[in-house]
């Protein structure tokens, strides 16, 4: 039987997180670490995603946009390594992307968390668990978005910082979290695979003005990102509107 585009999805994520940790274990650290786990995750995903379906297109963060691709219906969309500075400094929080975007959206999408052995896939969306009281709210480790700051504070959310944005998009659909909210700019690589997890587990995904996130696009920069449980979606978005910087 053929293999589904949710197997590979699943296959790839999961291998690019075995070669990664192959390199962590061989004594590299930091910078040079980071660097070496890119190409080595990168050339072998490319490598497989062209050879299994050599008529889709590819974008990855590691590889010279080809902008031909916007005119195809199936895109794969990866991210050989999400999180490159917790990776080189030993941390869990850093993921693998592979996804799949079909006329703009994100059809399907496997996130692996090589750190905790798990791999979260569409195919196999995970039961949520009940929600936690109060919300927890996911922010980055350097520069926590002053507009989830903002929406936190009026909610009685609780803030943890996480590394990347993989890693912090399981952890809602993980049930460890409740809400990720980031203002700071993605790119499609950053968050089609999450999105499309977070999705097909029954959580709310849209831009933080309540649109939905469409991919593949020319300009592959994605300001804003929101996946959260359905029930917390409407006044997020309410508070999220009501933010403005101050002067």
């Amino acid at each position: 039987m053929a293999e589904s585009d949710e197997q590979l999805a699943e296959r790839l994520a999961t291998a690019a997180g075995a070669i990664l940790l192959a390199l962590r274990a061989d004594g590299l650290e930091g910078k040079a670490l980071g660097q070496a786990g890119d190409a080595a995750a990168n050339a072998m995903l490319c490598r497989e995603l062209r050879a299994a379906r050599p008529d889709d297109g590819l974008l990855s963060e590691e590889e010279k946009d080809n902008v031909a691709r916007c005119r195809q219906s199936r895109v794969w969309i990866v991210d050989p390594l999400d999180g490159t500075r917790e990776y080189g400094e030993g941390r869990d929080d850093w993921a693998v992307h592979v996804a799949l975007a079909i006329d703009g959206v994100a059809s399907v999408g496997a996130v692996a968390l090589p750190g905790l052995g798990i791999t979260l896939t569409s195919g196999a969306p995970v039961s949520l668990q009940p929600a936690n009281e109060p919300p927890r709210m996911l922010v980055s480790r350097t520069r926590p978005a002053a507009e989830a700051v903002f929406v936190a504070e009026r909610i009685g959310a609780e803030l943890l910082a996480m590394g990347s944005a993989g890693a912090k998009a399981m952890a809602v659909v993980r049930g460890e979290a409740d809400i990720y909210l980031h203002t700071g700019g993605q790119y499609e690589w950053d968050n089609c695979a999450p999105v499309a997890v977070a999705q097909a587990a029954g959580l709310h995904v849209s831009r933080v003005d309540g649109s939905a996130i469409r991919y593949n696009n020319p300009d592959t920069y994605l300001p804003d990102l929101l996946i959260c449980r359905k029930e917390l979606a409407d006044e997020i978005l309410r508070l999220a509107a009501e933010y403005s910087p101050a002067p």
